[in-house]
C-alpha cells in the first residue's frame, strides 16, 4: 500500500502567477487521476484556506464523503493566513472542526517569523489538550528554528503525534536547519513527512535531487522508517516536478533501504497511524 501523506485539493487554483485552468487544476479529480497512474492507494488532503478558497475545509470534507475509500482530511485549523491565528478560543475552534468534519488529524501552519511563544502558553495547552482528547494527528508546518519549541511541546504532550511537513523545513546548504530537524529525532512523538524535495534542494527543478541524498539518509538514520511518511505536495509540486517524480525522488534516494523500510515510509507507517487516530 502507498499512502500520500501530504497533498491538497482546491476548487480554484490559489497561486500566482495565474494558470489557464484555474477551475480545474487543483480539483480532487486531478489528484485521484495521478494517484491511479502511480499506484497510490490513499492520500491525506491537507486543507489550506488560502486565496480564493476560504471554504477549503468544506470542499475537503465533500471530497472525503465521495471518495472515502481513497482519502482522509486534515482540516485547516487556525493557520497563519486565517484571521483566528493564535486568537483566543483556539481550543473551541479545534473541537468544532473535529466534530464537523470527523477528523483523524488537522493541519496548522506557523508563520515563518513566529517566535513560538504562543505554543508554550495557556491557550496552546488548551488547544493541544483537545487534540489529545480526540486522538488527533497534528500535521504541522513550522520553520526549522522552531524545532526546539516543538521538542518542548511534544514532550508535554507525548500522546500526540506531531507530523512535520516537508522534512521539518531542513534545507540543503543550511546546516543549522538540518541540525535542528535531526535534533528533534530524540523526541519519539515527532515524525516527519518525506516530502518537499523541491523545497529542500538548492535547485527546485533538480529531479531526482541528488543534493538531497545525504539529507534523506541522515533523516532516515535519525528517525527510522516507523516515524517517516512519504508525501507528494501535489498539486503545488507541479511547479517543480510531476506527481510521479515526487514519488520517484524518494525511491531514488532510498535505494539503500530494505524493501520493508521503503514500504513503511511509502505507506505502512501512515496507514497504521491513521488506523489508531480519531
Amino acid at each position: 500500500m502507498i499512502v500520500d501523506s501530504h497533498c491538497h485539493a482546491w476548487r480554484r487554483w490559489p497561486y500566482e502567477p495565474p494558470v489557464p485552468d484555474p477551475e480545474s487544476r487543483g480539483r480532487v479529480e486531478q489528484l485521484l487521476w495521478e494517484m491511479d497512474r502511480c499506484g497510490v492507494d490513499r492520500a491525506v488532503l491537507v486543507c489550506a484556506r488560502i486565496d480564493h478558497n476560504p471554504e477549503n475545509n468544506d470542499y475537503g470534507h465533500a471530497c472525503v464523503r465521495v471518495h472515502g475509500a481513497r482519502l482522509d482530511q486534515f482540516a485547516d485549523v487556525d493557520c497563519f493566513w486565517w484571521p483566528t491565528y493564535q486568537a483566543p478560543g483556539a481550543a473551541h475552534r479545534l473541537e468544532s472542526a473535529i466534530a464537523r468534519y470527523s477528523l483523524k488529524g488537522f493541519t496548522h501552519y506557523i508563520r515563518a517569523e513566529d517566535d513560538g511563544a504562543w505554543y508554550l502558553g495557556p491557550e496552546a495547552r488548551s488547544f493541544f489538550s483537545v487534540a489529545r482528547a480526540h486522538r488527533q494527528i497534528v500535521s504541522l508546518a513550522l520553520p526549522a528554528h522552531l524545532q526546539p519549541m516543538l521538542r518542548r511541546l511534544a514532550s508535554d504532550f507525548p500522546e500526540l503525534t506531531f507530523l512535520c511537513h516537508h522534512m521539518g523545513s531542513a534545507r540543503v546548504g543550511q546546516p543549522d536547519t538540518i541540525a535542528a530537524v535531526l535534533g528533534s529525532a530524540a523526541i519519539p512523538n515527532i515524525w516527519l513527512k518525506i516530502s518537499g524535495f523541491h523545497y529542500a534542494s538548492e535547485r527546485a527543478w533538480g529531479f531526482p535531487y541528488p543534493d538531497c541524498l545525504a539529507l534523506l539518509r541522515s533523516i532516515v538514520d535519525a528517525y527510522g522508517p516507523d516515524r517517516l511518511c512519504w508525501g507528494s505536495d501535489y498539486p503545488v509540486v507541479r511547479r517543480s516536478m510531476t506527481y510521479r517524480q515526487s514519488l520517484e525522488a524518494f525511491r531514488e534516494g532510498a535505494r539503500h533501504l530494505s524493501e520493508e523500510d521503503r514500504s513503511k515510509i511509502l505507506g505502512g507507517t501512515l496507514a497504521g497511524l491513521l488506523a489508531r487516530s480519531g
